[in-house]
């Protein structure tokens, strides 16, 4: 189904000179007299190049033939991560690099979406929640909980996120991989 640049939001997947680009800021433009433009910067699924482009608000835009795949993150080495089928039992590989920042928050055994263009497998999608352990974070001041401060705390997974002060190493966080965010303390160390 076509895509007309005034459905724009962020994250809107287009495909634009055969490649897959994913909408990173979209601006809409008033001309006078002359129809409406949306300027964007889209952002290379594959080799992560951002361009800008300017469409006219009238145009139609092609969606990319994506597959979605359910499997299970097995490991990851110096330069791979190594994912799982569970239905078919194949093995995918995909370069440290194409994961991304995802590798922060994904610890063995997590169902993930790998995202598949032309049998190619090009992005990965954690679970909107994860729970992970705290492994290193300061200790929090005692006292100082009236601002709403906060403190870096690295999880399990290598990952850093931002947690109220009362957080302590070896605390169970619930964490939203999408921004990532703290959500809640899930099982306090104690």
């Amino acid at each position: 189904m076509p895509v007309t640049p005034n459905q724009f939001k962020k994250g809107t997947k287009l495909e634009v000179d055969g490649e897959p680009y994913s909408v990173v800021e979209y601006q809409h433009i008033k001309c006078g007299r002359g129809g409406a433009n949306v300027r964007t910067k889209m952002k290379n699924l594959i080799n992560g190049k951002v361009i800008e482009r300017t469409y006219g608000s009238d145009e139609k835009l092609k969606e990319p033939d994506f597959e979605q795949k359910q499997m299970q993150y097995l490991y990851s080495d110096a330069e791979s991560c190594y994912f799982m089928d569970n239905a078919s039992y194949e093995q995918v590989t995909m370069p440290l690099d194409e994961v991304g920042d995802a590798t922060d928050f994904m610890c063995e055994n997590t169902i993930v979406t790998i995202l598949i263009f032309n049998q190619k497998p090009i992005g990965v999608s954690l679970p909107n929640f994860v729970e992970l352990e705290v492994t290193k974070t300061e200790p929090g001041i005692r006292g100082d909980t009236v601002t709403g401060g906060s403190k870096p705390a690295q999880v399990s997974t290598g990952g850093t996120v931002n947690v109220p002060l009362f957080i302590n190493e070896g605390d169970v966080i619930k964490i939203d991989t999408r921004e990532p965010l703290y959500i809640e303390r899930v099982k306090s160390a104690r």
